[in-house]
């Protein structure tokens, strides 16, 4: 059952991912730093943080559904990126079809998501309110 966004297979893939990507660029050369390298970095970890966007949204179908979408886009960019890293040489074949592929489970997953929007934003209709741990009178003649 998921509870939070952490508890999500599609933001575990994607933080893991963009970590390993995080990694691989620190070795990459210098001239890369302000193109390629940050661009990769950038959509990776836009990924993940967009799925617990979307999470947070979930009042709203359509707010939900749309940073899916963009974590979406995002993946797919990172899967560009992963592209001219493997043609420039920075990449392996191994490492390129590793990470590929953790990109098309995660849009694979997206797609499910989304085209599921409604069952994942359905909310209970009665919420109970913690009781807070303190007293507030306490709070406000303290001063």
């Amino acid at each position: 059952m998921v509870k939070h966004f952490r508890d999500l297979r599609n933001y575990q893939f994607a933080l893991k991912s963009a970590m390993i990507i995080f990694e691989l660029t620190k070795k990459w050369p210098p001239e890369e730093h302000y193109s390629m390298t940050d661009q990769i970095r950038r959509s990776s970890r836009s990924v993940h943080a967009n799925i617990a966007e979307a999470w947070r949204k979930r009042r709203y179908v359509a707010h939900f559904t749309s940073k899916l979408c963009d974590a979406d886009g995002e993946a797919a960019e990172t899967q560009s990126w992963l592209d001219s890293a493997f043609r420039c040489g920075y990449i392996t074949e191994d490492t390129f079809n590793r990470l590929n592929n953790y990109y098309e489970l995660i849009c694979g997953g997206l797609v499910l998501m989304i085209n599921d929007a409604a069952a994942w934003c359905q909310m209970p209709t009665i919420v109970k309110e913690m009781e807070p741990e303190y007293h507030i009178e306490e709070s406000l003649n303290a001063g």
